[in-house]
């Protein structure tokens, strides 16, 4: 690829044929909406449902006898604890503890597949190809080879269940079947990124535009819109989801970023250890909240936040919630002010909007249904 050129998706034919409109992405020509508006598409799938592109993102296939050895040294989660059909969260992390990516790991019954963030997938296949030789497995980039389709929304279930042959009620949260949809090949993954039920769909890349049309024919009387990147990130964001690249990058470490929980000190060893374990030992000096304007604004990328009348942190998340009506983000603050509650001030255009420290999610009528 020549220096500057975008990629396309399997279905960048699909987009220009809706009049989306289409901007750099992860490396790629992405729709970032359609004509219907990110405020439409958002509540689509809020209320209805809405259908993602995500093929942008890289697909990794590991196998040989040591791959679960191999997944559980390079990530940060516990893959022991994955049965065959389970989908697991974790991080990839560097030796000094810092986020590479952030990622889902798939357990197939004969091997593992690990999906990272489209930006970051050269950069994690040069990363982990290094540790390949040491457990003996082979490591395949699918990224090519397949197309993934996110049909997100309370309907999607009522969408999928007359194309597919899969049982859509027996994949529970975070767990995936193989299938066939509209008689094409598939992983039917109950997974998502914007706080709804719905599926991720593995398809085959020559099959996906085939697909892509028949989801939106069947899905026209259910309400479903196709969906850009602009409402993906009003809705992850709404649901508190980091973005990498956002919210996560490798200046931070998973303990600030409040991703604790997908790191799993007593497993054994894994890249990034010891360093995390200094780090939770020595405490944390700063970390990742969420914030809620008490005034109207709208927290943009890069605004800085004060704390005390100092500045003190920047927002690395922000929008105008279309389901909430109100200012919402995320932003690195010192350990202090990191407590529910707290009060902090965003600076937008040179004055300090009073905000105040909250938990996420914001947004908590999503219909995803979590075990």
């Amino acid at each position: 690829m020549a220096e500057g050129t975008l990629l396309r998706t399997p279905l960048h034919g699909e987009h220009a044929a809706l009049n989306a409109k289409l901007v750099p992405f992860a490396g790629y020509e992405m729709p970032v909406q359609y004509p219907t508006g990110i405020t439409a598409e958002h509540h689509a799938v809020r209320k209805a449902a809405g259908l993602f592109d995500v093929s942008h993102m890289g697909e990794f296939e590991v196998r040989g006898d040591g791959a679960m050895e191999f997944v559980q040294y390079v990530t940060t989660n516990d893959v022991s604890k994955i049965a065959v059909g389970q989908a697991q969260y974790g991080t990839l992390l560097n030796h000094e503890g810092k986020l590479l990516d952030d990622l889902i790991v798939y357990r197939y019954p004969g091997h593992y597949m690990l999906v990272v963030n489209g930006s970051n997938k050269d950069k994690d296949f040069r990363w982990i190809s290094q540790f390949t030789e040491q457990f003996g497995v082979e490591l395949v980039d699918r990224t090519d080879e397949i197309a993934l389709l996110a049909l997100q929304g309370p309907r999607a279930e009522d969408i999928l269940r007359g194309l597919t042959d899969a049982d859509l009620p027996a994949i529970r949260y975070y767990r995936f079947a193989e299938g066939t949809v509209d008689g094409i090949e598939a992983t039917i993954s109950r997974t998502g990124y914007t706080g709804e039920d719905g599926f991720e769909l593995y398809v085959p890349a020559a099959d996906a535009p085939r697909l892509w049309r028949r989801l939106l024919e069947v899905g026209a009387d259910a309400g479903l819109l196709p969906a850009g990147l602009g409402c993906r990130d009003s809705l992850r964001l709404e649901m508190g989801y980091a973005l990498y690249g956002n919210d996560l990058d490798e200046d931070t470490t998973p303990l600030e970023a409040g991703l604790g929980w997908v790191v799993k000190l007593d497993k054994g060893d894994f890249v990034g250890r010891e360093a995390l374990a200094r780090q939770k030992e020595q405490g944390v000096q700063k970390r990742l909240v969420g914030f809620r304007l008490k005034e109207r604004g709208f927290p943009r990328h890069g605004y800085p936040v004060s704390v005390d009348g100092s500045e003190a942190g920047v927002v690395t998340s922000g929008t105008s919630s279309p389901s909430l009506g109100q200012g919402i983000g995320m932003a690195y603050v010192p350990t202090a002010a990191a407590k529910p509650g707290t009060e902090i001030g965003i600076v937008i255009r040179s004055a300090a909007v009073p905000a105040e420290v909250v938990r996420p999610p914001f947004y908590t009528g999503g219909s995803v249904k979590k075990d």
